[in-house]
């Protein structure tokens, strides 16, 4: 059984690769549009701390403002930690109780879903310097960076949460990472 420390452990891990792999994407997406590395970061600060609401009426160089890249780093740290705790203790739960793993699988689904659809929603009025397609992928990147992880960190998890059947009865007692 997975410790509670482990698995917050994990969770804070699975958080910060979560964070930095988003950041690394926007950073790369910035530099390859010729906007600079910190201009999607730059414009999210601008967009939750400091009153910006259209980003048609930005002219490039666009102004980097410290306290809004710094602010919106912290909210995005903040929001990529919870998740990556919240699901972790789910993969937790779902080793101690594989008769839900298909159900905490399909939770985990539906919040990368409504991760996506939250940030595209409050991302509207940036739409235009904002892509749909980069938010999903952003994240995408995300979960496949963190999930790679989490496989290392617990092998066997991914067969455990897709077929839970499988390993029930071969494996009674759940992985402890080492």
């Amino acid at each position: 059984m997975q410790a509670p420390r482990q698995n917050t452990r994990d969770g804070v891990i699975v958080g910060l690769i979560a964070f930095v792999s988003v950041a690394l994407f926007y950073g790369g997406f910035d530099f390859l549009a010729s906007r600079g590395t910190l201009y999607t970061v730059n414009l999210l600060g601008g967009a939750l701390f400091g009153g910006m609401r259209d980003p048609a009426v930005l002219q490039l160089p666009v102004p980097v403002h410290v306290a809004g890249i710094l602010e919106y780093s912290a909210l995005h740290l903040a929001a990529s930690l919870l998740i990556g705790v919240t699901v972790v203790g789910f993969v937790g739960y779902a080793e101690r109780t594989p008769r839900h793993a298909r159900l905490v699988t399909m939770l985990i689904a539906a919040g990368f879903v409504v991760t996506i659809a939250l940030v595209g929603w409050l991302s509207i009025p940036l739409r235009s310097m904002l892509p749909w397609w980069s938010i999903v992928l952003a994240n995408t990147l995300a979960v496949i960076v963190s999930a790679a992880y989490l496989s290392h960190a617990r092998p066997g998890v991914a067969g455990r949460l897709l077929h839970p059947t499988d390993h029930a009865s071969a494996d009674q007692t759940p992985h402890i990472a080492t």
